[in-house]
């Protein structure tokens, strides 16, 4: 029995966008993974969307594709003027603790 997977793998982990009353929420949960970020740009697309909270206190690994998917919205949103709040978990803390030096 086959999945639809459009070629890739399927992901491990969940990334999504939410559009709530307070604004667009990233939503990161599970094992996060390249899959899982390819997912994400085939449905949303490349460019970083508009979010007022990053939501990553689900993840419990990630990738680097994954780091750079973070720091590139956390940038974009500080470069808008309107810094994103996020919400990490112990792995994501540590993964944008190599990869950021500095504000976003």
């Amino acid at each position: 029995m086959s999945s639809p997977t459009d070629g890739l793998r399927a992901a491990r982990g969940v990334v999504r966008l939410l559009n709530t009353s307070g604004g667009g929420v990233l939503c990161l949960a599970g094992a996060v993974d390249a899959a899982a970020v390819e997912s994400f740009h085939r449905r949303y697309g490349r460019e970083p969307a508009r979010v007022e909270v990053i939501d990553a206190r689900s993840v419990t690994s990630l990738s680097p594709p994954v780091v750079e998917l973070l720091v590139e919205h956390l940038a974009a949103a500080h470069r808008a003027g309107r810094p994103a709040v996020l919400r990490r978990s112990a792995p994501v803390e540590q993964a944008l603790a190599g990869a950021v030096h500095g504000p976003c």
